[in-house]
């Protein structure tokens, strides 16, 4: 019996594209409630939503352990999860729109300081875990979305890094050196418990913010980012809705 886990920010969890959706919030061993699950069916597939910040961002980020919706949705007895997630793009041609589906990441857990160079110079921490993310989950999102017509790139980097999603010219440069494409803070703690749970798990990453890269975080206002990344959700939707059927056990 299939049952899909699916985690996103707000506006991924949408009632409106499950059937019988209904909402509770669920209470973790990390302590707070992770955040705010909607569960129904997706084309008669068993669906379970979680947004990652809660409801309308009720909850804050700062409040969430990532390894909680993980955790969560293992416990809603979800046989696959597929994550969704914003990301500032770190190279050129994953542009502001595009879709990555995530095959790798580098995790870089240390918090940012004051300076460049008291955060970075002992570089980053290379996960151990040659198949972090699942192949056949990757290979449905990649193909689904080129029928889509969407512009999706096959392979994606993503290093996870506590603190905002965008970079200085700096730290892009060195990120870029690592081989990272995409920066986010949340996938790397999801993808560990995932594989030490034994869910197959797959991630779509949304760039909001392409040239963040190029000329630092002052280059792309808020306004611009939420505009795409509303936008972006949108397409993440469809994509989810006609993958979800051709997912089996």
């Amino acid at each position: 019996m299939v049952k899909i886990g699916i985690i996103g920010g707000s506006g991924l969890d949408d009632p409106k594209i499950m059937k019988d959706a209904k909402e509770k919030e669920v209470d973790t061993q990390y302590g707070k409630p992770s955040s705010v699950l909607t569960a129904g069916k997706i084309d008669g597939v068993d669906v379970v939503i979680l947004a990652r910040h809660g409801k309308g961002h009720t909850i804050t980020p700062t409040q969430v352990n990532y390894r909680a919706n993980i955790w969560a949705l293992k416990q809603e007895g979800c046989t696959h999860i597929i994550a969704t997630t914003a990301c500032g793009s770190l190279r050129e041609e994953i542009g502001r729109g595009d879709l990555v589906v995530l095959d790798q990441f580098i995790d870089f857990t240390r918090h940012r300081s004051i300076t460049f160079h008291d955060n970075f110079n002992d570089g980053p921490k290379h996960t151990p875990m040659a198949e972090p993310f699942d192949k056949k989950l990757r290979e449905i999102l990649t193909k689904t979305g080129k029928e889509l017509g969407y512009k999706i790139h096959e392979k994606g980097t993503v290093i996870t890094i506590e603190g905002p999603r965008f970079s200085t010219k700096a730290e892009s440069k060195m990120f870029r050196l690592w081989g990272a494409d995409l920066i986010n803070m949340s996938i790397a703690p999801e993808a560990t418990l995932a594989n030490e749970a034994g869910v197959p798990y797959a991630a779509v990453a949304m760039s909001t913010d392409y040239d963040c890269w190029r000329e630092g975080e002052e280059s792309v206002s808020w306004e611009a980012i939420l505009k795409v990344f509303h936008e972006n959700a949108e397409k993440v939707k469809q994509l989810l809705v006609n993958v979800i059927p051709k997912i089996k056990v």
